[in-house]
């Protein structure tokens, strides 16, 4: 373990001290807790043959949250003193009011570890970061003449944090997180394109930095760009979509995860909001969100409020069977939280999130779903989406699209839009492959002006009757 680790009641404040202003903060109230934080990032950026970024953040700070029925006082600093904290407390007590709430029990304890507690960005010296991202760009220009532009991202992150309840019970979670992306454009003919491939997890860097790695990473950023380099104009209309496994996951996540979501399902603004126990979805359709995935993107060993991460089936064979849950809308929900309280950082309460997402695999061969398609559109890669949590109303942009017509794959399509919602999406599902895949390792969650890392996930799926938005004449 670190030696320099995080130990902000060994550094910073008296923890019985810090104790006895959180039981002050919550006296009356039903939840609350202390949140510590200690953030380091470094990222470097590689572009147009030189270094164009390197940065460097270190933050810390806390945050005292006190709850109350609906109601939640929070306050945050980013000074870890007695002084602040004291401060802090007038603010979160204005929640509690007269009180007269129960403190809920402490969560669970856990001893699972899901991924290292060491610090990536020193896997490597700086000038091997530098060097390693100088032969990415190097690389790539060579693969292709038509590469004109090269862009390389190394990221490395370690987040720790302490989490310090009324009744005196401290979790603590040390998280790690890297990622490398890889951007190229291509040109041909006066028309440029582009691809980008990436990928991470809570690991370290040495796997992302290894030449074969990233030299695979490169090619495929380079192969996208060359597809859409021949892309024709997508064309428009109703028609059936096969989605690719994997990263296409994210319309998923997007279109019905959300929906699934504890907070929109207690108020009673979430299309799937009192259907537990209906069909959801088509039969063999199950969705899960699983933080305990070691070394995933999404993963997470405890929540923000202490909470061990947990596997949760959403939907079972098409039957909504849970939502996920932080600890305020579970108990006034009367269920049991599920792991899934999370915050962007100490400045920010937590909420229900997604970790990763995913629906598990059926038993059709991925090969013969794109046979059976007789006209229609077969969507790999997705870029910027936008959905409504009320009706499920989505709209998603392929960045890898083909045509399929006599379950043949044709040309490759641009600018193409899915649009649909996720209600009617998921029960229009008519055959699941047997190739259920993780995301890359490249999600960002935003909800409420927070983001959170997340991973998605997804077999091979045919949708019958989505709407597609293209430019075709």
């Amino acid at each position: 373990m670190p030696a320099d680790r995080f130990r902000p009641f060994d550094t910073d404040l008296d923890q019985d001290r810090a104790l006895s202003l959180l039981r002050e903060a919550t006296h009356g109230a039903d939840d609350g807790e202390l949140f510590l934080e200690r953030r380091r990032s470094e990222g470097l950026v590689f572009d147009d043959g030189r270094v164009k970024t390197a940065s460097y953040d270190a933050s810390e700070g806390f945050g005292l949250r006190a709850v109350r029925g609906e109601t939640a006082g929070y306050a945050h600093s980013s000074t870890l003193t007695e002084s602040a904290l004291k401060r802090a407390v007038e603010t979160a007590r204005l929640a509690v009011g007269a009180g007269g709430g129960t403190i809920a029990s402490a969560p669970q304890a856990t001893n699972q570890r899901l991924y290292t507690d060491n610090d990536p960005m020193d896997d490597a010296v700086f000038s091997v970061k530098i060097d390693t991202l100088r032969e990415i760009d190097a690389y790539a220009r060579a693969l292709d003449p038509r590469v004109i532009q090269v862009s390389a991202t190394l990221a490395a992150s370690i987040q720790e944090v302490a989490i310090l309840r009324p009744e005196g019970h401290l979790v603590t979670d040390t998280r790690p997180m890297t990622r490398l992306n890889i951007s190229v454009i291509v040109e041909a003919n006066g028309r440029r394109e582009s691809g980008s491939m990436g990928g991470g997890g809570r690991t370290g860097l040495t796997g992302l930095i290894d030449s074969a790695h990233w030299q695979a990473t490169a090619k495929e950023a380079l192969r996208i760009a060359l597809v859409n380099l021949d892309a024709i104009p997508a064309p428009a209309g109703m028609m059936d979509v096969v989605l690719g496994a994997g990263w296409p996951g994210i319309l998923l996540h997007e279109a019905v995860g959300h929906g699934l979501e504890g907070d929109f399902n207690r108020k009673n603004t979430s299309a799937f909001s009192g259907l537990i126990g209906k069909q959801v979805a088509a039969k063999g359709v199950t969705i899960l969100d699983d933080g305990t995935i070691p070394d995933r993107r999404g993963s997470i060993t405890v929540d923000d409020e202490g909470t061990p991460s947990a596997r949760n089936v959403l939907i079972e064979d098409g039957i909504l069977v849970g939502y996920m849950q932080d600890r305020q809308n579970a108990r006034l929900m009367g269920v049991a939280a599920t792991g899934n309280g999370r915050r962007e950082s100490y400045a920010h309460a937590p909420m229900p999130r997604m970790t990763n997402t995913y629906m598990l695999g059926g038993d059709a061969n991925p090969a013969d779903i794109i046979a059976d398609l007789k006209d229609g559109i077969y969507a790999v890669g997705f870029g910027g989406g936008q959905v409504d949590i009320t009706n499920g109303k989505f709209v998603f942009s392929c960045t890898e699209a083909y045509l399929v017509k006599n379950g043949k794959i044709g040309a490759p399509v641009k600018g193409a839009t899915l649009i649909g919602d996720g209600p009617a999406a998921m029960k229009q599902i008519r055959a699941i492959g047997n190739d259920m895949a993780l995301d890359p390792g490249i999600g960002n969650c935003g909800k409420a002006g927070q983001w959170v890392p997340v991973g998605v996930g997804q077999p091979t799926l045919l949708i019958g009757g989505l709407t597609v938005g293209g430019s075709a004449t």
